[in-house]
């Protein structure tokens, strides 16, 4: 069985459904996998100064089903090798480390700079 880490698009344009997002989404819920966010991804979610409450709580409902990985040291020291190879953003280099320490498909609409990075499996949404 496959597992997933959600970048923080694919969560924001599922939550605004958009129909190419949820579809994907939906598809890969199927199987009940394992599902994956970085604290970066969290830490995006929750950070936008025009969040309804409505949308804080359906960002909880989800964050409830899905498992949070810790920035530690092991994904911090990725995270700076694939940010001095690839020129990712910080943020996108935390997200691709910690799909790449949990062996686990990336799903992104930022398939162009994800797609760079040796070794990540990355699906598109």
């Amino acid at each position: 069985m496959f597992a997933f880490t959600f970048d923080t698009n694919a969560i924001i344009y599922y939550l605004k459904g958009d129909k190419k997002a949820s579809s994907a989404i939906e598809q890969i819920l199927k199987d009940n996998p394992s599902i994956y966010i970085s604290t970066v991804t969290e830490v995006e979610l929750f950070g936008f100064s025009a969040m309804t409450e409505i949308e804080a709580y359906q960002i909880e409902k989800i964050l409830e089903t899905i498992s949070i990985i810790p920035l530690d040291s092991r994904i911090a020291r990725m995270a700076a090798r694939i940010r001095q190879i690839y020129k990712l953003k910080t943020a996108d280099s935390i997200i691709a480390a910690t799909a790449l320490f949990t062996s686990s498909i990336l799903v992104t609409r930022n398939i162009k700079d994800f797609s760079r990075v040796t070794d990540l499996k990355v699906k598109s949404i």
